[in-house]
């Protein structure tokens, strides 16, 4: 079965975890910083909230055919996540809920001849529409870990480190070189699964390696680098910003 349609309940618990940590912070806490700069948790549990609607637009244009952007505009985006930014964690976590609610409804609905339709994210780059699901798997266990609330890469869920990881490394090696920042010339090798990638790296060259976990935690900006090693020894470098344009589309 394809990745995608087996991270279709996933999707729905990872939602649900984080409904359940938004619900139980306290004023103090919503009004804190996450780990988002210039964002609070309150903005960070909005922000998953409109992903969740924007993403079911994309599913209601693979369903009609008719063209529904992700967001109306950058503007609109921005003014949404502040309006909402600043309500009670009930309100807050039942946004979350009723959103990734109704996301789901429209992914166990959507005709099977719908899920190939192209569709394009707000970036302008097109995907088919069952992409759509993994967009989201990504947005609920990374914006979770960004609350700064407990939850770190050390709870993501095992399937979801093995896609996202596999994506990643797949992704980063498909970008142009000049893109690579901080990895330019690096070979990254998971040390359970044995997956690499080859950053422009030659016989020699700098390596990176840890577990698919520690990996993915630090190339998608969630973590430090901590359980990373870097021959020759240094500093972990910085990675580019996380997630990449997906390769192959």
């Amino acid at each position: 079965m394809e990745t995608w349609r087996l991270a279709i309940d996933a999707v729905d618990a990872g939602a649900e975890r984080a409904a359940e940590r938004i619900a139980g912070l306290t004023e103090h806490e919503l009004r804190g910083p996450s780990a988002l700069p210039g964002w609070t948790r309150g903005h960070v549990a909005t922000h998953l909230a409109r992903n969740a609607d924007s993403l079911w637009n994309l599913l209601e244009w693979a369903r009609t055919g008719t063209k529904i952007p992700q967001y109306p505009s950058m503007e609109g985006r921005v003014a949404d996540i502040e309006a909402g930014a600043g309500r009670g964690a009930d309100e807050l976590a039942e946004d979350v809920r009723k959103t990734a609610g109704r996301f789901a409804e429209q992914v166990r609905t959507l005709p099977d001849d719908a899920w190939n339709a192209p569709v394009a994210a707000m970036a302008g780059w097109p995907h088919p529409a069952w992409y759509t699901v993994l967009r989201r798997w990504h947005e609920v266990e990374a914006h979770h870990v960004d609350l700064a609330a407990g939850y770190g890469p050390a709870d993501w869920p095992e399937p979801y480190v093995r896609w996202a990881l596999t994506a990643t490394l797949a992704d980063l090696a498909a970008l142009p070189a000049g893109r690579y920042g901080g990895l330019a010339g690096y070979r990254i090798t998971a040390t359970d699964s044995g997956e690499s990638a080859d950053l422009g790296w030659t016989a020699g060259g700098p390596e990176a390696s840890g577990s698919g976990r520690a990996l993915l935690g630090w190339l998608s900006g969630r973590s430090d680098g901590a359980g990373v090693t870097v021959r020759p020894d240094g500093p972990v470098p910085v990675p580019p910003p996380w997630p990449h344009r997906p390769s192959g589309f």
